[in-house]
């Protein structure tokens, strides 16, 4: 039998080794999906805006955002800035649309987060501009870092503005995108923290495939995904992912217990996720993973994680549904839990 000496002289039995490696995984397992977490005593519900998925759909973003504020009574949510919409040209700025976002949030007590830089939310993620597509990485960075202070000089007295979030899942290779860069993360966050010393700066990771650590050594807090019925191009087949409410307490946990960091839920999945992409999906396709009941089930597991903080992805899709399908099922859903 096959033995691995130690300095101190005593053989150790690989059978044994590989008994307490098994032991130690099977405790392991055991922290992050064994237990149930604290329940937050109050939970801030809120969602995401783009207005290129909302036109996407065939929408008039206008008419669903301002939906979003009147009917819904979206208290807090989390704009996707596209840098080809605010820089559609070299050194051209334009502002018109996000400015009118921003002043009705304003007029109706919003509290915004706005999500800047090169990997935003919505396909393909990494929303480049023509003219900067073919610029070298470095002076694609340089673009970025003007773009940034164009911003965050724009907004950051607006009292709208709540959080920043810098990239979109910087860490995790989704997205049409040229490059993953830490280093130029670490000075995107520390510039945007230099032009605002007040609103927190969000950095965002997978739920499912990361345990955040690297998120969390960047900004000051951590922005988590939470998805449960998916379309896996591998399997070719939607899969479920089986991980319980302590998986994402524990991970928590650990966050604060390293960085003293919050995490909060930054995108829980409350549209479709299926073969193709959403504008191309039938509708009988797109509710085998996203139906009433399908979010009804996840907004209780949301509040079963012991996270106080979460916006839900797909608010463009319930206006698609409402305004061309005249379904509003999960429109009076999600406006019911808004308003709790």
């Amino acid at each position: 039998m096959f033995r691995l000496p130690l300095k101190s002289g005593f053989p150790v039995n690989l059978k044994n080794v590989l008994g307490m490696l098994l032991v130690l995984t099977a405790a392991l397992g055991s922290y992050f999906l064994i237990g149930n977490p604290p329940q937050a005593e109050t939970v801030t519900w809120g969602i995401n805006f783009s207005q290129k998925h909302a036109e996407y759909l065939g929408l008039n973003w206008k008419h669903a955002y301002s939906a979003f504020l009147k009917d819904l009574n979206a208290r807090n949510i989390k704009i996707a800035t596209h840098w080809d919409l605010l820089e559609p040209q070299e050194n051209s700025f334009y502002f018109d649309d996000l400015d009118w976002q921003i002043r009705q949030a304003e007029e109706h007590q919003v509290q915004l987060t706005l999500a800047i830089g090169m990997k935003t939310p919505r396909w393909p993620e990494c929303h480049i501009p023509n003219w900067a597509k073919d610029l070298d990485q470095e002076t694609q960075q340089k673009e970025i870092l003007k773009l940034l202070e164009k911003i965050v000089t724009r907004y950051k007295n607006s009292k709208a503005i709540k959080y920043w979030q810098v990239e979109n899942e910087p860490f995790f290779p989704y997205g049409d995108c040229p490059w993953v860069d830490k280093k130029f993360l670490k000075e995107e966050v520390a510039l945007v923290k230099s032009l605002d010393t007040v609103h927190p700066v969000i950095v965002s990771d997978s739920g499912e495939g990361s345990f955040w650590i690297n998120a969390a050594g960047y900004g000051d807090i951590v922005g988590t995904t939470l998805y449960k019925k998916v379309w896996s191009r591998h399997l070719k087949n939607y899969i479920y992912y089986p991980f319980p409410p302590i998986f994402y307490w524990r991970k928590a946990q650990i966050v604060k217990k390293l960085f003293n960091k919050k995490v909060i839920c930054v995108e829980l999945q409350a549209e479709p996720w299926g073969p193709t992409l959403l504008y191309d999906a039938p509708l009988e396709e797109q509710t085998k993973s996203m139906n009433p009941q399908q979010l009804a089930n996840i907004i209780s597991f949301a509040k079963q994680t012991g996270l106080d903080e979460f916006y839900f992805w797909g608010a463009e899709w319930w206006y698609w549904l409402k305004t061309i399908h005249n379904d509003t099922q999960i429109w009076k859903l999600a406006k019911q839990t808004l308003a709790a």
